[in-house]
């Protein structure tokens, strides 16, 4: 007679669990273990590393700013898109250095590969996978989790980062399919222990375009989309001249009244006006049916036809995201001029998601109810993949450092767009996925997306995620800086012929008098580089230091006045609202205000102030509470 062995049930210790491998759960992983942390990152599938399921790029407006500002405290964002890249852009040109961003296109493929090679390669750090169902949590403290196959992993803190797969489901016309993004399985198990555990859950939505197959296209009704003739990295630890190479193009077209008048008939086909989506949708990146509604005025839309790697022909129809019935997309998608005859390889699809109220975090992305629990990316409400890198990297920092007994790296407002983008989640009652954008930013002239090492790279060399040499070599940098910009204040420029003639030359006014070159180059039409042949002791820089001296000169009195405003709105960030503080004693308060106070926890008097709900008044009344010192009455 067989006697069957009791089963063994697997049991592993580890310093941090980090659950999902996207692109916040990569950033949390390597950082945790590049501080030292032996820590495991669980994932669905092994496919779906760092994948990117939606748009084939990475930054762009605002969010190229998050990659630099990642990249500049010791991320791999930044790294990885240097290495993958098929075409890159900085946009806004045309406009202040304030918005400039970086945007590539990636190789999605080979992007997600490289990411994978990168964690398995990192010391203290583990890929898994499977699909944890379970958080242990005893007296508030998180302990471990267990997977789907009765696994325990017993750790000291846990960093979720699930993304778009926790109760996934994808939606087309009356299609529904329980599946995370690209037909991956979902995880339908985590979000029950979530909320057992007095998580609240909210519930979003967004969505992605059809994939076209590329033979199928005729560019010839398109217009082409070239890359930057000098391609600026990422990264900027990436040299240059490694990165100057042949790009792939990508491809302008519109859609037009037939596009719009198919979407029309047939919007009731679409489970977002059928209310078969339960989610909430992202209001800065609608689908193709909300545009045609919501801007009916318009007589086309702009899409851009972008290739998703360099081994395949799939073609992302950006501008054009859908959750239409399969024969409404054919429809909609031929009736663009140069897609007649297109063959969809992939449908369009909306996806919903669990995800939670991000004002259950503090800023350093730890809950307030439970120790040691951390959340990042879109499980935090917001949308995109820069955003998720950013507070994955913050996440993964704060976790290694409270298991250091260290205080946790919280970057303010006027620090980083990584500040912006965490002091919103956590003190705004987001509604809808929350996207960056260069308008959140109070002080977006001092974090320009040139500028991020100089912000940040300090930063990351103290939390320990910067070597010595490429902290030394920022220092240096800095030094190059202001001894060009002093130099450049003291030269003198005299009104004499050829001064005026290369003026004229350069479409510049003529000088009445001498000046300095440094009040030459803040004329709209000159900079630094345009009159070197009038500066003979000019020294050879590196292009990065020019940028620098350029800008710092040419906005002088912009910057010191951005630095009068930083210094004012430190003075209320500094001031810490103590943890005894109990907003209901403050009678003076309005009801509201103490609801949303008592509710939120803010950390500072700075924080407070932007809560929605709490008035100028409630902060006054506040403010004269903590200077009484009535709460140290209370303990």
């Amino acid at each position: 007679m067989c006697k069957y062995e009791e089963k063994k049930v697997v049991e592993e210790k580890y310093d941090i669990v980090v659950i999902g491998a996207g692109h916040a759960g990569c950033e949390a992983a390597l950082s945790a273990a590049r501080l030292g942390m032996n820590t495991i990152i669980f994932t669905i599938s092994m496919d779906s590393v760092a994948m990117m399921p939606c748009n084939p790029n990475i930054g762009g407006t605002s969010k190229g700013h998050l990659v630099r500002e990642v990249d500049a405290l010791g991320g791999e964002m930044g790294i990885n898109i240097d290495k993958t890249f098929i075409q890159s852009k900085m946009l806004n040109k045309s406009k202040g250095p304030a918005v400039h961003s970086l945007r590539a296109q990636a190789d999605k493929a080979m992007y997600s590969l490289e990411m994978r090679k990168t964690i398995q390669s990192q010391e203290n750090l583990t890929l898994r996978q499977a699909e944890v169902t379970e958080l242990i949590i005893e007296d508030n403290v998180v302990k471990g989790v267990k997977t789907f196959s009765g696994a325990t992993y017993y750790c000291k803190a846990v960093i979720l980062c699930t993304g778009t797969y926790l109760a996934a489901r994808c939606l087309y016309g009356d299609v529904v399919e329980h599946t995370g993004p690209n037909g991956l399985k979902a995880a339908n198990f985590l979000t029950k222990s979530l909320t057992d555990n007095n998580i609240d859950i909210l519930r979003f939505k967004t969505g992605t375009p059809a994939r076209i197959d590329g033979n199928t296209i005729d560019y010839s009704k398109m217009e082409e989309q070239l890359g930057d003739e000098t391609i600026v990295p990422f990264s900027f630890t990436t040299d240059p001249e490694s990165i100057q190479k042949e790009q792939i193009s990508c491809y302008l077209t519109y859609t037009n009244e037939k596009t719009h008048d198919i979407i029309r008939r047939n919007l009731d086909k679409s489970p977002i006006y059928a209310g078969i989506i339960e989610g909430t949708g992202p209001r800065y990146c609608p689908s193709i049916e909300d545009k045609v509604v919501k801007f009916s005025d318009k007589s086309r839309h702009q899409l851009f036809i972008e290739p998703e790697g360099l081994y395949t022909n799939e073609m992302y129809i950006s501008g054009m995201s859908s959750s239409m019935p399969e024969s409404v997309q054919y429809d909609m998608y031929r009736s663009v001029a140069g897609l007649e005859n297109a063959k969809i390889v992939r449908n369009a699809y909306a996806i919903e998601y669990d995800c939670i109220k991000a004002t259950q975090l503090k800023s350093s992305l730890e809950f307030k109810n439970i120790d040691a629990l951390f959340a990042a990316g879109q499980f935090n409400g917001s949308s995109g993949y820069e955003e998720a890198a950013a507070q994955g990297l913050i996440a993964g920092i704060n976790s290694a450092r409270k298991l250091k007994n260290q205080e946790p790296l919280i970057l303010d407002r006027s620090q980083s767009y990584i500040g912006v983008l965490i002091d919103d989640l956590v003190t705004k009652e987001t509604k809808e996925p929350y996207r960056m954008m260069t308008s959140r930013a109070e002080y977006r002239l001092l974090l320009r997306q040139d500028n991020a090492d100089l912000r940040l790279t300090k930063i990351g060399y103290e939390v320990g995620l910067i070597s010595e040499e490429r902290y030394k070599k920022l220092c240096e940098k800095e030094k190059l800086i202001q001894k060009e910009i002093d130099r450049v204040k003291s030269v003198n420029i005299g009104a004499n012929a050829k001064v005026q003639d290369v003026l004229t030359k350069l479409g510049s006014i003529p000088l009445n008098q001498g000046v300095k070159l440094s009040d030459l180059i803040r004329r709209p039409e000159l900079d630094y580089d345009k009159l070197a042949d009038l500066d003979k002791d000019r020294p050879e820089l590196p292009i990065d230091v020019r940028d620098q001296v350029n800008i710092n000169i040419k906005y002088e009195g912009y910057i010191e006045r951005q630095i009068k405003q930083v210094n004012d709105f430190k003075k209320l960030e500094n001031k810490i609202i103590p943890d005894a503080v109990n907003y209901d004693d403050v009678k003076s308060l309005r009801l509201e205000a103490r609801q949303k106070l008592n509710e939120l926890r803010p950390r500072s008097i700075g924080q407070a102030s932007r809560i929605s709900g709490v008035s100028p008044a409630d902060i006054s009344v506040l403010l004269v509470y903590l200077e009484q010192g009535k709460y140290l009455d209370k303990e």
